[in-house]
């Protein structure tokens, strides 16, 4: 009977429950600790400048440091996969040494690190990927890198720390959207700031840009030290307690049950792994690859004849032994750990079938700029491609808490289905060729695909998880997010180059039909796994 009422309820009574709840949430939220503003506040500057450095560093690297469309397809690699790997080492030191002091580190990293940005575009250092310019801007992405792994685990913790029960998921929600809100800033900032320094900073003005980008940051620092004080902070954390006992007084809990978070700790003791195979093939790995760059790069010593693909043989040999080896370095990690999330199949499974999807994401930074810049040369979008370039973060801006309400009691599997749908099937929009309608629809359906899914796909993996180990299939869910961005990263310059040349006549269309067909392997293969994916649900039982 339950399940017939639920059928028979009218379309607009969930549309206005769904309004109505997240009226009440987000009432709750604005009365939340003025610490909380003081993660959200900067992390509105951090996606601004965040997202605008990657907006323009591929014209950057392509035009003023002088390497090719793919060696500035592998910076971008570097740069977002590093981002990636940097949280999983140290997304714990706000653990250990607080939020407050977490945040602060990271926005003078980010200060020094884009400062060193734009001085290596300031002054004469030469061209080239063997350059001092490019040493320069490399050291500074590094150093970028390093304080975006500190940073955003322990935004994510300031959040945990400052919210409640009941708006924590708005806390989450805001904080993501806030990202995107002040990534569509940079659209406006950049190319302002270019076009007025064009002659200042030759060739193009991106050098001032990145100046303008450095000192945001040192605000940042500046706002995080003057709000986010320890008697703010302790203010927060008395307040937020105060809130859960509340909550858990009209809930008819004890205090102790509503904030508790973690299972209590065993004293069992820990299991010491042999690590030196997993060493020594992770080692040949990078080894291998490091050689194969070497090559590419035509620094080697030998004269290669025998070409396959345009590839020396050696280069290709080199790429198969680095793969081989990284495959047997897995192997060998999970063989000693049989609890491991990737020993799920259904998980494994899940989240790496994502992975074709997702490089739309990545796209939106390695080939858009590209595809902006150069298929629609002439045009006010080619003078202003990075506000065109960041119209899905706006979208997203208001998108996301809007689906995430309207569709909170949705099937979560068959909205990751619907949602990679909606995303994937647009881009073969751009196979038409450049017209503006039809990009403009296409970023609109994108966006609101990943409205759909995205927030569905953390969910997901928080449901799966079994007791105790939400933590580390939340933290092992984001790696395919790594690969997605480093694989992309080494092809889409290649594609760049063939199909949006610097000189000479594009062939966009060709390109976005290949991206297209990529992205629609992840939901036509989520809906042949349905049946076998949804017996490892765990199914919520209503309250």
């Amino acid at each position: 009977m339950a399940d017939q009422t639920t059928e028979t309820v009218s379309l607009g009574k969930v549309i206005k429950d769904a309004f109505k709840e997240l009226g009440e949430t987000a009432v709750a939220f604005v009365k939340a600790p003025k610490a909380l503003w003081g993660v959200n506040i900067p992390y509105v500057l951090e996606g601004l400048v965040y997202f605008g450095i990657l907006t323009i560093l591929g014209k950057y690297c392509s035009e003023n440091v002088q390497l090719s469309d793919l060696y500035s397809g592998w910076v971008y690699s570097g740069v977002t996969g590093g981002i990636t790997l940097a949280m999983l080492f140290l997304g714990g030191i706000s653990d250990k040494i607080g939020v407050r002091k977490a945040l602060i580190l990271s926005f003078v990293l980010f200060a020094i690190g884009r400062a060193m940005i734009a001085f290596s575009g300031t002054v004469p250092l030469g061209h080239g990927i063997s350059s001092p310019m490019f040493l320069v801007l490399a050291t500074g992405l590094f150093i970028m890198v390093v304080a975006y792994g500190l940073y955003q685990p322990a935004a994510y913790a300031g959040v945990k720390r400052y919210t409640n029960p009941q708006t924590a998921a708005m806390g989450y929600a805001v904080i993501y959207g806030l990202m995107n809100l002040g990534a569509f800033f940079s659209g406006f900032i950049s190319p302002l700031t270019r076009h007025h320094f064009k002659n200042v900073f030759p060739p193009n003005g991106l050098t001032a840009v990145f100046w303008v980008y450095a000192g945001i940051s040192f605000f940042g620092l500046i706002f995080t030290i003057v709000v986010l004080t320890k008697k703010t902070d302790e203010k927060a954390v008395s307040q937020i307690a105060g809130e859960i006992e509340d909550q858990a007084k009209e809930n008819g809990k004890s205090p102790a049950a509503a904030g508790e978070t973690e299972t209590e700790k065993t004293d069992t003791p820990k299991v010491r792994i042999n690590n030196s195979l997993l060493s020594l093939f992770s080692a040949l790995s990078v080894l291998a690859l490091g050689l194969g760059i070497y090559i590419h790069s035509e620094g080697a010593l030998f004269s290669f004849t025998t070409r396959y693909y345009g590839l020396p043989v050696e280069e290709c040999i080199v790429y198969i032994a680095a793969v081989i080896f990284a495959i047997l370095a897995v192997i060998d990690y999970l063989r000693h750990r049989p609890d491991h999330p990737f020993r799920d199949l259904r998980f494994t499974f899940f989240i790496f079938i994502l992975i074709p999807v997702q490089t739309l994401f990545a796209h939106n930074w390695l080939t858009l700029p590209y595809y902006l810049d150069r298929a629609f040369k002439g045009s006010m979008v080619s003078r202003y491609f990075e506000f065109f370039s960041n119209l899905n973060p706006i979208l997203i801006f208001f998108l996301a808490p809007l689906v995430a309400g309207l569709t909170a009691k949705a099937n979560v599997y068959k909205m990751m289905i619907y949602g990679t749908f909606v995303m994937a099937i647009p881009t073969f929009l751009l196979a038409f060729g450049p017209h503006v309608p039809l990009f403009l629809t296409y970023v609109l359906f994108m966006s609101i695909g990943e409205a759909m899914w995205q927030p569905r796909f953390l969910q997901w993996i928080a449901e799966i998880a079994p007791e105790g180990k939400v933590g580390i299939y939340m933290g092992i869910g984001q790696f395919p997010w790594f690969l997605t961005k480093m694989i992309t990263g080494f092809y889409s310059g290649y594609f760049v180059a063939k199909y949006l040349p610097k000189t000479g006549l594009p062939h966009s269309g060709r390109m976005w039909f290949l991206y297209g067909c990529i992205a629609i392997i992840s939901p036509i293969a989520l809906v042949l796994a349905k049946g076998w994916m949804q017996k490892g649900m765990k199914v919520k039982e209503a309250a």
